[in-house]
């Protein structure tokens, strides 16, 4: 049985952050006895663009010095790092850790940051879809990796955690190249797990003391939680992370990819538990993103008319110029090149749009909102019983 430690940590103070991470890492039997003096390991932080701390869309660093610091008592070589979306480049990545509190991190342990940009292309022979990929070469130069996410709900995924957060050893705008080949979320799903089972971090840790809710990963709601999660099994982990902010495991489509593959169970009651019981964690459901999409027609419609009808009223982004500062992000970040800046302001042609939400991901002031068609809204409210404004 597949075990999950879950600890109590009610804010960022960075004390309490290491007391809990410490606890929680001290649970994880297996990876102590896999982790050798002198490992050179990659803490694979979130770092999907230039947020502040507080804004809950990257991992705390208060969690990810903790996680240094632990490796570091297990005297490994430490290094911080990610492709964040849009270009990977060494300005870009200055910006982003000055701007995450990763500089600090580093200042504060004399861990290393990776500025390498460069990539490497690597064969993945477990894979089902990815049997070939470009990585981050850090991955390539590390004997280990440790996957340390956020809690977020995700517009595209509907749920963000310990797998997704490993798309980010694919190199920069290498991720929009891809989006476009997974068109399908079922596609994207098993391309992830692809990733991830070819990066197989030796563990993984969730930072769940603030998550976000709603339209994630980066212009929702934050919402406190105050955990700290972490597992050898970066699926089991998901399972969890998703159930404690009151998702199905159906509804995650990682979960339901490693599920087919046998790589987790789908069932909370096959995980064991250290540290706090799922009973005693009592966190009302998470907002779901607009984009959220189930089987709105269930099993009468054929095949065909059922993903017709599921394209045509799939949720697409709306721009508010208002906001806008044409400062071109969304443009360059599109993995389909709709996004035309010539008039100074983006203008997306929607009927090419592949519903990845790059574009509302990558935006630097929230420009960018979910929209559902409003036939979407009527069937799916009305089945969940909910009335909702947009």
């Amino acid at each position: 049985m597949e075990s999950v430690s879950i600890i109590q940590c009610e804010n960022y103070e960075y004390e309490k952050v290491e007391h809990a991470v410490f606890e929680c890492l001290d649970h994880l039997t297996e990876m102590k006895c896999m982790i050798k003096k002198g490992s050179r390991v990659l803490v694979k932080v979130n770092l999907l663009k230039k947020n502040l701390p507080e804004d809950a869309v990257t991992t705390h660093p208060a969690v990810a010095e903790a996680i240094v610091r632990y490796l570091q008592k297990m005297e490994c070589s430490v290094v911080l790092g990610d492709s964040p979306g849009g270009a990977f480049t060494q300005k870009r990545l200055e910006d982003i850790y000055r701007a995450s509190g990763m500089q600090n991190v580093a200042r504060n342990t004399g861990c290393e940051l990776n500025y390498d940009t460069s990539e490497a292309e690597v064969s993945n022979p477990k894979a089902e879809k990815l049997k070939h990929m470009n990585i981050i070469k850090i991955v390539e130069d590390v004997d280990f990796v440790v996957s340390a996410a956020k809690l977020k709900t995700h517009g595209m995924m509907t749920y963000t955690g310990a797998v997704k957060n490993l798309f980010g050893v694919i190199p920069g705008l290498t991720k929009a190249e891809y989006h476009l080949k997974m068109i399908s979320i079922e596609n994207f799903a098993e391309h992830l797990v692809d990733i991830c089972e070819y990066v197989t971090p030796v563990f993984s840790v969730i930072d769940a003391v603030d998550g976000m809710e709603g339209d994630g990963p980066s212009a929702g709601k934050k919402r406190h939680v105050g955990l700290i999660m972490a597992s050898e099994s970066p699926y089991v982990l998901d399972v969890a992370g998703a159930h404690l902010i009151g998702l199905k495991s159906e509804q995650v489509p990682t979960i339901q990819a490693a599920v087919k593959r046998g790589l987790c169970s789908p069932n909370v009651e096959d995980i064991t538990v250290l540290g706090c019981p799922f009973e005693s964690v009592k966190i009302p459901p998470f907002l779901l993103p607009k984009s959220f999409d189930q089987d709105l027609f269930g099993r009468k419609v054929p095949g065909f008319l059922k993903q017709i009808l599921t394209d045509a009223l799939r949720a697409k982004p709306v721009f508010d110029y208002n906001k806008c500062i044409s400062c071109g992000e969304c443009k360059r970040g599109c993995p389909a090149g709709i996004i035309d800046m010539s008039s100074g302001k983006p203008k997306p042609d929607l009927s090419k749009c592949i519903s990845c939400f790059c574009c509302h991901e990558l935006c630097p002031v929230q420009a960018v909102d979910i929209k559902r068609h409003w036939l979407n809204r009527k069937l799916f409210d009305r089945k969940e019983g909910k009335h909702e404004q947009d």
